[in-house]
């Protein structure tokens, strides 16, 4: 496959890159519309009983969660005659605003005890969307804030609610986009100079990573019209888009100069480079797909768009590395070494401080691996304190308007009011005593303030009880799993706010057995294939796993508990990390870091079936990619590190989360730790049964 593609290129080089840029170019254009499709939310699971009641709720009984919740404070206190005359006017003004429904406050609701609050002086205002699309809740909520948050007259009016907060995310979300990408491109590109020795071989990441963002546009976009993707996903995309980019293209560019320097023409330079450079793209952009595919196993949106984005970045950064950057390279031939910046960069030494490093490593395995296993377990130390939760307002800046009107609700309000538990009893009309009896048990259970009125609609019940924590929480899971343990009527479904946390955090950790399955299993697979090796692909999962738990104890010492804030920006300690966050830096932590590894073995199991020994296989090989993945490495961490910039404090997470974990492997783990256990494992490193060699790939 690898062969004819490179005589393909190598006679069709300019028609193919012509049509690739076309292709982009189109793919940008197009894919461009894909910023106003996407969704901040996602993080239910629509197979959970939390959701079958809110089908209820808005089907049946026709109740509506506000878009939009106005906290509005008075100066004297909600009483005060006045204050009634202000609010119908400014209630007035909102109904008449294009996309709301109706409103419901304190006063037009006859002075309901459980929409003021405890002081007395502020009280609720909730306006309700005519439609229910996150999409329409964003725009009223950004309508409604920037027409009515601050001063109204007497009153001070703080805007919350799904929409303000889908709105502030997503407008800080593409500020913090922009903010990074106008630090790390320029700096990358400096560095690229550096990196490849001169300015001509340095643009070759920006093709590949340009090309792989732009292309992925098009595809999210074209998934939005049929599926939910989640804004975050950006992000990723353009974090895994130019890091690519620089991965592929160092690998494939040095081997195209190493084939030219050699002696053989161009041509040939470029099918040698496909046949082994393109394989090892190939096959390590296959583990990444697979690693994180398994994204896409979980229910919910937000999770499955990490992996549709993740996925198809991948895909388009090989494309553009198979394809795109050979075609390039033919045409330019010699011309790749135009314009010289470092001329060492340009023809690195064959036996240089990287093989001497492994050499001095492999006369001491032991010990370095003692010493690099203590230094990953005092990382992973903090670990133990790691405790999950979802993402709220919390999540964006403390001085952000919507994070302050959140924390007044919090601070000012006894209960949460608009996220009552919703407890639906479908026949619930015919059971009489029965119903009284569950709904007083629900009463007494720890965190319930107090049942609320039932509503019956044909022979089905609605219940709300209100209750005092943060409903995105674990004390709210467990408040969920204590009310369901109570006995209840047949078919009782319990949903609400709280409810559709704990259904999530539930649907993670039922499916995340089978994801870490598909990802062990593919990527045994694959490295088997790439290696012939069955210890080699046991030994990287191993590696890589103690890697991640290095790098979840590092997240877990700065985010939990509140560390280096200096370092990674200022963000609100909650005292917990949000699951989605923590398994996607897990899942791209864990595929970039098998990226590395085959960047590496491949050199090495080059050099060792050209018949040199398992040791000086590792110098070799060690010194032939160990430059390349550290400065992949390094621009990658790069890219990755600019979104520490951002203040969504999972964004951040992100990443110091994947360019911690990346450093980590491409120093600690492949310089050190891989030399070493390669050198005690010995020839051993290459044993499979001979029946399954015939399914391994030659080198």
């Amino acid at each position: 496959m690898f062969e004819k593609l490179g005589l393909v290129l190598v006679s069709r080089k300019k028609l193919v890159f012509i049509v690739f840029i076309i292709s982009v170019l189109s793919a940008g254009v197009i894919g461009s519309a894909v910023f106003s499709r996407l969704d901040s939310g996602g993080y239910s699971d629509p197979n959970s009983d939390s959701a079958k009641a809110y089908e209820y709720i808005t089907d049946t009984f026709k109740v509506k969660d506000p878009a939009v919740v106005l906290v509005i404070q008075t100066p004297d206190g909600v009483t005060k005659p006045e204050v009634a005359t202000v609010v119908a006017k400014l209630e007035g003004e909102i109904r008449a605003e294009s996309g709301v429904e109706s409103t419901l406050s304190y006063w037009s609701a006859g002075g309901a005890p459980t929409l003021e609050s405890k002081d007395g002086k502020s009280a609720f205002l909730f306006i309700f969307s005519k439609d229910t699309e996150w999409s329409s809740f964003s725009v009223l909520g950004k309508s409604i804030q920037e027409k009515y948050e601050g001063k109204y007259e007497n009153l001070k009016i703080y805007a919350s609610g799904t929409g303000v907060f889908a709105h502030s995310i997503n407008n800080k979300i593409a500020q913090d986009l922009k903010l990074s990408e106008s630090i790390s491109i320029p700096l990358t590109f400096i560095l690229l100079v550096f990196v490849f020795g001169g300015l001509v071989a340095s643009a070759m990441p920006l093709l590949v990573g340009v090309s792989a963002i732009l292309g992925s546009f098009l595809i999210i976009y074209l998934l939005t019209l049929f599926t939910g993707v989640s804004i975050f996903a950006l992000n990723l995309i353009t974090g895994l888009g130019l890091g690519l980019g620089i991965d592929y293209s160092l690998l494939v560019v040095n081997r195209f100069r190493e084939e030219l320097h050699a002696g053989k023409s161009v041509d040939d330079s470029i099918k040698q480079t496909i046949n082994t450079a393109g394989k090892t793209v190939f096959y390590s952009g296959l583990t990444i797909v697979i690693t994180l595919a398994s994204l896409t196993l979980f229910p919910q949106m937000f999770l499955k768009s990490f992996g549709y984005a993740g996925v198809t970045v991948v895909v388009m950064a090989v494309l553009g590395s198979l394809v795109a950057l050979p075609a390039l390279l033919a045409i330019l031939g010699d011309r790749i070494d135009k314009v010289v910046v470092r001329k060492s960069a340009i023809t690195p030494k064959e036996d240089g401080r990287w093989a001497q490093t492994a050499r001095f490593v492999m006369r001491r395995p032991v010990a370095v691996v003692m010493v690099s296993l203590v230094i990953l377990t005092v990382l992973a130390a903090p670990i133990k304190n790691i405790v999950f939760s979802q993402v709220d307002s919390r999540v964006l800046p403390a001085s952000n308007s919507a994070a302050i009107a959140a924390k007044v609700i919090s601070d000012r309000f006894s209960g949460q009011e608009g996220n009552p538990v919703e407890i639906i009893v479908p026949k619930g009309a015919l059971m009489g005593t029965q119903i009284n009896q569950y709904t007083s048990e629900i009463a007494k259970v720890p965190g319930i303030m107090r049942i609320g009125d039932s509503q019956v609609a044909g022979d089905d019940v609605r219940i709300t009880a209100i209750h005092s924590m943060p409903p995105r929480t674990p004390e709210a899971e467990q408040l969920i799993k204590e009310i369901r343990k109570i006995r209840a009527p047949e078919g009782t479904l319990i949903g609400g706010v709280a409810a559709d946390y704990a259904d999530a955090q539930i649907g993670i950790a039922k499916t995340m057995p089978w994801a870490l399955l598909w990802i062990a299993l593919g990527v045994l697979i694959l490295l088997f294939i790439f290696t012939g090796s069955i210890i080699l692909p046991i030994k990287a999962v191993i590696l890589n796993i103690l890697s991640l738990g290095a790098t979840l104890g590092a997240i877990s010492w700065i985010f939990i508990d509140g560390h280096l804030k200096w370092l990674v920006g200022d963000f609100t300690t909650t005292g917990t990390v949000d699951t989605g966050s923590i398994i996607l830096v897990a899942v791209v932590s864990f595929g970039l870091s098998m990226d590395y590894e085959l960047f590496l073995l491949s050199r090495i199991k080059e050099e060792h079936d050209a018949g040199k020994s398992n040791i000086e296989s590792v110098a070799t090989g060690l010194q032939r990619s160990a430059r390349i993945i550290t400065a992949a490495a390094s621009l990658l961490a790069i890219v990755f590190a600019s979104f520490m910039l951002s203040g969504v404090t999972s964004i951040k997470m992100l990443g110091f989360g994947v360019a911690f974990a990346i450093m980590l492997d491409a120093t600690l783990v492949r310089a050190l730790l891989v030399p070493a256990l390669m050198r005690l494992f010995g020839e051993r490193n290459w044993w499979a049964p001979k029946a399954l060699k015939r399914f391994t790939i030659n080198h």
